[in-house]
């Protein structure tokens, strides 16, 4: 075989491209978050009584963590992937590759810096949000991770550019899984073997995103040095007219990326805004302590955005996926294929979502007791929590399709104004709705913002909208039939399964939920829906179940 028989590839169509690499980045994104939830059952179990309170500290942590994380980082890979897709659709392959180099030194220095600034600042961090000293160790050990962090989200901007997104996926599941034996290993041997103190359990769970990051730099750094060859071959048919400018290509990437960045730290920053405000606000309304205030920090925020970000991150798995697709019909002017690729991520967004998030709303009692415990409020909290999840969700689809089409200072102003509505709102919500409150600002801030959104997007890139209305209610139809036969197999085996206790709550979500996903999937094969958003792997599973 040739070198040019090697970097050949059966052409795929946008659709196909766009089923497959939601495929790998959903198995990556919902898989690692799968890991990160199944290790709280142990974790918690050993935290014992300071559960609720370690649980708190760990998310207001991971909180400031994930912001610092989005600044150094969050905008790279979408910025990254989308200035090689670019380049590669014009034949520019080695302006790509000098690009890449070049962004990997930058964010080295980029981590460095992040990393000794969230250091430094813990403290003070830590006494604004109300978590006190035993906050600050969690925060600094999170501060080691961002040394590694930027250079790995480089690498898994170039596979999402040149839409290889396995790489990226199984990186993603490494990274989860280190970071999670890690955590249980070290809660373990100080709660069980040691001196059974939690801050020292919960700073060495927070420790664990670096070791998690160490492993999925391992694991794209194999990859990329695979494609070294098929690299080479492409250099040499690159088709640049001239020196091509790779420092100010890179100075203009990282333009690119501040709006990515502010855009992918929405979600990051509603929830700071919650960690900042919650309970202030609230100890000027109640009568709680402090620590009771923790507690429900724990119930509204940190326990159900374990579960609701797995759903939450289907979204952004197709965000990420149709990104580089949208730039690559920009750059090329394909008014056509630009236009059917936003209709159909809209369709494939309700698609998905809907089942999953209905879902998730029936089975909030016993998902609850298994994750934390029989806890009526925890498990309203959650259902809440659930619906929010759909507007977040919608957002983040929304946003990057809009800087897909080099949108982004749109997008930043359609998510500042979503903040102000969320900031203004925030006081009068946590006043008359308690917990419920901060979930109330954050749907209607991002629903406002989604609006814009899809306003601009359909201004821009002239999308079906009756079509795409058709078919989420057409979804949501779907969703209500499925809901129906989850309904009726929840009654039946909820007569003799209770959802109070973990094992048998397990039993109960899994009957519940096999029931719900082969009737929507039934249906969704039945009248070709599936067909025609998923693309010719739908065809042959509905020939392989004879569903005709």
């Amino acid at each position: 075989m040739d070198h040019q028989e090697q970097i050949q590839k059966p052409l795929l169509t946008n659709e196909e491209k766009m089923a497959r690499g939601s495929a790998w980045l959903t198995v990556g994104n919902i898989g690692s978050r799968l890991i990160g939830v199944v290790y709280i059952i142990p974790w918690y179990f050993w935290l014992g009584d300071n559960a609720e309170t370690a649980n708190a500290l760990f998310g207001m942590g991971y909180n400031v963590y994930a912001l610092f994380i989005m600044i150094s980082t969050a905008g790279i890979p979408a910025a990254i992937a989308k200035q090689i897709a670019f380049h590669n659709s014009r034949g520019e392959y080695r302006t790509s590759q000098n690009l890449f180099k070049r962004a990997l030194q930058i964010m080295f220095i980029f981590g460095m810096i992040s990393a000794t600034v969230m250091y430094l600042a813990s403290p003070a961090l830590s006494k604004a949000s109300g978590g006190g000293d035993d906050l600050v160790p969690a925060m600094r050990s999170l501060s080691v991770a961002i040394f590694v962090i930027p250079a790995m989200s480089v690498l898994r901007g170039y596979f999402q550019g040149t839409q290889n997104v396995g790489p990226f996926a199984i990186s993603q599941l490494v990274e989860q899984f280190f970071r999670v034996i890690y955590m249980l290993m070290a809660t373990f041997i100080i709660m069980r073997l040691g001196s059974g103190d939690y801050v020292s359990a919960v700073t060495q769970s927070t420790f664990a995103a670096f070791i998690g990051a160490l492993g999925g730099i391992g694991v794209l750094i194999y990859y990329f040095r695979k494609e070294k060859v098929k690299m080479a071959i492409l250099a040499e048919q690159s088709q640049e007219l001239g020196k091509i400018d790779t420092v100010g290509i890179l100075v203009s990437t990282v333009k690119e990326a501040i709006p990515f960045i502010i855009v992918g730290s929405a979600i990051t920053i509603f929830k700071l805004v919650d960690q900042f405000t919650f309970i202030r606000m609230m100890g000027m309304f109640t009568e709680y302590t402090n620590q009771e205030l923790q507690n429900l920090m724990a119930l509204f925020s940190v326990n159900p955005d374990k579960l609701t970000m797995v759903v939450i991150g289907l979204a952004t798995a197709m965000a990420a996926v149709g990104l580089p697709l949208i730039t690559e019909s920009y750059a090329q002017k394909d008014q056509r294929s630009l236009t059917k690729l936003v209709t159909n991520n809209l369709q494939l967004y309700s698609f998905i979502m809907f089942p999953a998030t209905f879902g998730m709303v029936l089975l909030a009692y016993p998902l609850n007791t298994i994750f934390y415990g029989y806890n009526v409020l925890g498990s309203r909290l959650l259902m809440v929590a659930c619906l929010s999840g759909l507007v977040l969700g919608l957002f983040m689809i929304s946003a990057t399709m809009l800087q897909g089409i080099y949108e982004n200072m749109s997008a930043v102003i359609f998510f500042g104004i979503g903040f102000i509505v969320k900031f203004l709102l925030q006081a009068p919500s946590i006043y008359l709705l308690e917990s419920y409150g901060p979930h109330f600002s954050t749907t209607i801030g991002l629903g406002v913002a989604c609006y814009l959104n899809l306003r601009k997007l359909h201004q821009k890139t002239h999308f079906n909208r009756s079509l795409v209305l058709r078919r989420t209610l057409l979804m949501l139809l779907m969703t209500i039939c499925m809901i129906v036969v989850a309904a009726l197999a929840k009654a039946v085996f909820g007569s003799f399964l209770s959802d109070e206790h973990k094992i048998q709550s397990f039993i109960l979500v899994m009957l519940v939920a096999g029931s719900g996903g082969f009737a929507y999937l039934y249906l969704g094969l039945k009248i070709r829906i599936a067909d025609k958003l998923l693309g010719p792997n739908m065809v042959r599973l509905r020939h392989k179940l004879r569903i005709k």
